[in-house]
């Protein structure tokens, strides 16, 4: 009894320490690239460390192009989210950080979304790293090509994920109800086949 309790102990300091060692991983995923009039939409721009334990400093800008072709800066990271002093009156408080503390995602939203926001959007992210013999930098860009629309557009896969949900969901009942059946006349059988030996 004391070695079962002791490898279950066992199993559970490993547990612990198991637990303890889980990290979470940072996944590059692609913005969406359709916004809707009067909603909030959220420009995904994400720049994962590989090796996270290097301390970086992180710059973040995001800069527009509309249709005047013409590459604006909208919001920036410099030790903190801020939006640019000479920004334009048509961003002012329209556009939110929504980034994570660890600066691997830099995405920001764009609050109460018009016409006037489709568009070219550039995420640009600088990591500074200090050794002690040298200094190194990257830089990533990613571009974002916003369309506005002013009502959101079917989609096809989600329609065909819904159709095949009933359909499997019909059958799974069906098959379902044959079963009981077969199990009620399986018992039934069974049971006079016992009235049938007791008599």
């Amino acid at each position: 009894m004391a070695s079962h309790m002791r490898l279950v102990l066992h199993f559970l300091l490993l547990f612990i320490f198991a637990v303890q060692e889980v990290r979470l991983v940072c996944v590059e995923v692609a913005s969406d690239t359709e916004a809707i009039i009067g909603r909030v939409m959220k420009l995904t721009c994400s720049y994962c460390m590989k090796r996270e334990e290097i301390p970086a400093e992180t710059k973040v800008d995001w800069f527009f192009t509309g249709e005047d072709k013409r590459k604006v800066l909208i919001y920036q990271y410099d030790r903190e989210p801020q939006e640019p002093k000479d920004v334009e009156m048509y961003w002012k408080g329209r556009l939110t950080w929504n980034g994570s503390k660890d600066l691997q995602d830099v995405s920001i939203s764009i609050l109460n979304v018009t016409l006037k926001d489709s568009g070219t959007y550039e995420c640009e992210v600088s990591r500074f790293f200090e050794f002690d013999s040298y200094k190194h930098s990257t830089t990533k860009k990613t571009t974002i090509n916003l369309r506005v629309k002013m009502k959101a557009s079917e989609d096809t896969a989600a329609l065909y994920s819904e159709i095949m949900m009933y359909v499997l969901l019909v059958f799974l009942t069906f098959w379902l109800l044959m079963e009981m059946i077969y199990c009620y006349r399986k018992i039934s059988k069974s049971e006079e086949q016992m009235q049938d030996t007791a008599y």
